[in-house]
């Protein structure tokens, strides 16, 4: 069951605005009610009167109706358009060379094949991925390594000014080493810490640049 995406009332909406009018209320007080127009108002209450019992059960009658014609004389017959559809399945061309092969127009072959589905031609099915495991934990490992930047102050996107002395803020670098074993997929994370080195203008008994790290195992 769908609606139209412009549709005012659902199903339960048109159902009590049907009841609605059933219990006596006129059919432009129920249009003003359910903030729809009266010819809205009408059409629903006009099929739900000529609806069966067993419609009205199973709200069939309140369902929106496809705007296909309920007669197409100028479709193609049966037999022409399983030749259309024969053709297509025995060369595979397109629609400009089946209509040019059985002398059709090409409009008329593209809406033969998109209703027979065969508009498109099918898509080739996918081979399964190609899984590995190593067989033994530990002999193979895949790592991954990631720099990032300390700041001893924001940067220009926050400040918006841009300086040259940006570098001499940087107060180190936090290197995360990610290591992932390929057989029992367990992640092991290692942060390194290097601390800047002093600015130049510094004395030279300043401390050397440190480094620490930290180990945090996390499954993979």
């Amino acid at each position: 069951m769908r609606f139209h995406r412009n549709a005012r009332l659902g199903l339960a909406g048109r159902k009590e605005l049907v009841l609605a009018i059933a219990g006596g209320c006129s059919i432009r007080e129920a249009a003003a009610t359910f903030n729809v127009s009266a010819a809205t108002a009408h059409r629903w209450w006009h099929r739900w009167r000529s609806a069966s019992e067993s419609e009205r059960t199973s709200l069939a009658c309140l369902f929106d109706r496809s705007s296909r014609p309920a007669r197409s004389p100028r479709r193609l017959p049966a037999e022409l358009e399983e030749a259309i559809c024969e053709c297509r399945r025995r060369t595979g061309w397109g629609p400009r060379l089946v209509a040019a092969a059985t002398g059709f127009a090409h409009s008329t072959v593209w809406k033969v094949l998109r209703r027979a589905g065969l508009s498109r031609p099918p898509r080739p099915l996918r081979e399964p991925a190609n899984r590995y495991e190593w067989p033994c934990p530990g002999d193979l490992l895949h790592m991954d390594t990631s720099e990032y930047a300390r700041f001893q102050r924001p940067g220009h996107r926050v400040t918006g000014e841009r300086r040259s002395q940006d570098r001499q803020h940087r107060d180190g670098v936090d290197v995360v080493h990610a290591v992932v074993d390929d057989h029992t997929r367990l992640a092991t994370r290692r942060s390194t810490t290097t601390s800047a080195p002093p600015p130049p203008s510094a004395s030279s008994s300043a401390p050397s640049p440190s480094t620490s790290s930290t180990e945090s195992p996390a499954n993979g």
